[in-house]
């Protein structure tokens, strides 16, 4: 199934109902008075939050959301009825825009969050409304306000506790595998994975953790080259990094550096989010070339985590490190 995070929709709230023009008609009543009623106000168009969605993908299907017109007002001082309002489900995570103005509207980050986007139109007034001492029969009415129409741009930051990056084919969606019971893409060629992909890692003694795994980053990503910004975005609201890089790489130090570079570049505040340096690929190298090539980062990189994508070596110890990351940064009990 596809990745869909950016998606532009067309929204329209309900016009108001028209009041109405009408008078009573009574047996023995000369000359009845106005009982038109007041038209009813039209629906109006909200965004909620909902844990349950991690794409925008139905967006792709649909692109207009518009609620109901508000009924118009009948004799008998009968007022119209209100327009069913319009409810647009969102992933946690979105942040929500006016297409043309950009101007922000809203962030929906907690499940059930309910934001306006589109104001219903008020009802019209009928005939009674205008009735006064001087003006006993007023034949006047007046129409219903038109509901707010916009485009809105809807931009998805995933909300996840853990992010992998690193540079294409370094192993993140094998480690991924590893981790949950996520199936991503996984072939001996970069740029294999091409839209972030979620899993969950589950403990018995502690709440489970989302892990989103960022399509391959490369120099100059936070410049737009390669993936660039498309994907970047999604590692802002990530709780801790988890900074993969191919332990078999003659460059390894230059290619930790290059993905360092780009975080910093793109967003400053990420250079201070809680990292863990996973070595990945540790099959491919005897026991002392680990140890050195560990022993060398471990000073400028500090955390670090030896594991093996392939075989599942170094999992564990993986798994308890992550757990114990996401305490310290103060991750509460609930999801």
């Amino acid at each position: 199934m596809a990745f869909v995070d950016v998606a532009k929709i067309h929204v329209a709230a309900g016009d108001g109902g028209g009041g109405c023009v009408s008078f009573r008609r009574e047996k023995y009543v000369a000359k009845g008075g106005p009982n038109g009623g007041d038209g009813g106000k039209g629906g109006s168009v909200f965004i909620r939050a909902n844990r349950r969605l991690h794409s925008l993908l139905d967006f792709k299907q649909k692109i207009h959301f518009k609620a109901e017109r508000g009924g118009n007002g009948q004799g008998k001082d009968r007022h119209g009825a209100g327009g069913g309002d319009c409810i647009i489900d969102v992933p946690l995570g979105a942040l929500i825009a006016d297409a043309d103005s950009n101007e922000e509207i809203c962030e929906c980050l907690t499940d059930g969050d309910i934001f306006l986007v589109a104001q219903g139109g008020d009802g019209g007034f009928g005939n009674a409304h205008f009735s006064s001492s001087t003006n006993r029969a007023p034949r006047l009415a007046t129409p219903g306000q038109p509901g707010v129409a916009r485009w809105l741009r809807v931009e998805l930051k995933l909300i996840a506790d853990a992010g992998l990056v690193g540079l294409p084919n370094a192993g993140k969606s094998t480690l991924l595998s590893q981790l949950s019971a996520a199936n991503p893409r996984i072939a001996s060629y970069p740029f294999t994975t091409l839209e972030p992909q979620l899993g969950v890692l589950q403990s018995p003694d502690h709440p489970p953790c989302i892990i989103a795994d960022i399509p391959g980053l490369i120099k100059g990503a936070h410049a737009g080259i390669g993936l660039g910004h498309t994907f970047l975005r999604h590692v802002e609201r990530t709780r801790i990094l988890l900074h993969v890089g191919d332990c078999s790489s003659e460059t390894l130090a230059a290619d930790i550096d290059t993905i360092e570079r780009e975080l910093a570049l793109y967003k400053k505040e990420l250079t201070g989010r809680r990292k863990i340096l996973v070595l990945n690929k540790s099959d491919l190298l005897d026991a002392d070339e680990l140890r050195e090539k560990k022993r060398q980062l471990a000073d400028s990189q500090g955390e670090v985590v030896v594991v093996s994508g392939l075989n599942g070596d170094g999992i564990d110890d993986l798994k308890r490190r992550i757990f114990s990351c996401l305490a310290e940064t103060g991750r509460g009990e609930e999801k």
